[in-house]
């Protein structure tokens, strides 16, 4: 995959960097693995906006994931890499020996003809998926579930990976992306290797058309509002507020996160 830096031929190719997708395949999704995706825009079911700044955007239809590749023990065989309208990351179309197609996570390196497969014995290579007990410490692991009865639920985004640093018993700590380091069952699986797209970081929107085509709305700064619609708003001048940040509704700004059950699996904390 390369990038394409734009020529400033109009103000909204200025700065913008974009990839050149040479690395997707020339085809169209598999129809059985997507459905309709209805976006909310933000809005509960009574109609009125709970998360500010959401709406518009392009239609998309959702891909179903296999996150927790559930065909053990039988080999596929990668059809096709595709673009995914609702992840950072690419797409792998993988056809079984039975016949069946499923999408899973591309992995960073993973063509056209690589085959992959999921259980407990499969060899060390990209894209397989083992549980953590059979997987070798200092590895990159990407795709890690959090339950053992659930789907991979972490480590899935464009370029990320985590790092088995060690296994005490029956966990394994692991520094994660943030560089939390955080213990998990070793019989949770995960994805050999680092996940696809690592070039996702260096993309530059370049014009705010292009965010609103992401169905992302303008954000407007509190101090720069008129005070009846912001308590940082108004002021003779240019303001710097005047008091603590706070959301429109005078709510101070502060941690609301409580202390939950999982925390005594966090070794370290990301901070």
């Amino acid at each position: 995959m390369g990038l394409k830096i734009h020529k400033r031929v109009t103000a909204g190719q200025r700065n913008m960097i974009s990839q050149t997708f040479e690395d997707l395949t020339k085809k169209s999704p598999e129809r059985r693995l997507t459905k309709g995706h209805v976006r909310r825009a933000g809005r509960s079911q009574q109609g009125s906006i709970t998360v500010r700044r959401k709406g518009g955007g392009a239609k998309r239809r959702y891909r179903i994931i296999d996150f927790s590749m559930k065909k053990e023990g039988i080999k596929g065989k990668v059809d096709s890499i595709e673009y995914d309208p609702n992840r950072s990351c690419r797409i792998a179309l993988i056809k079984y020996l039975d016949g069946d197609k499923r999408y899973v996570i591309a992995s960073a390196g993973l063509k056209i003809g690589d085959e992959i497969s999921s259980g407990e014995d499969v060899p060390l290579t990209v894209g397989n998926f083992l549980p953590l007990k059979n997987i070798p410490v200092g590895t990159l692991i990407y795709n890690v579930q959090l339950n053992k009865d659930r789907g991979a639920q972490i480590v899935r985004a464009a370029g990320t990976y985590a790092q088995i640093l060690a296994k005490e018993g029956d966990f394994a700590n692991i520094k994660l992306p943030s560089g939390e380091i955080r213990k998990f069952r070793i019989d949770c699986k995960a994805c050999i290797g680092q996940v696809g797209n690592i070039e996702h970081s260096s993309v530059r929107i370049g014009k705010a058309g292009k965010s609103r085509h992401l169905g992302r709305r303008p954000r407007v700064r509190g101090v720069v509002m008129n005070p009846i619609d912001h308590p940082l708003g108004g002021g003779e001048g240019r303001s710097s507020g005047g008091r603590h940040p706070c959301s429109p509704w005078g709510k101070l700004e502060r941690k609301t996160r409580k202390k939950k059950l999982s925390d005594k699996y966090i070794v370290k904390r990301r901070k």
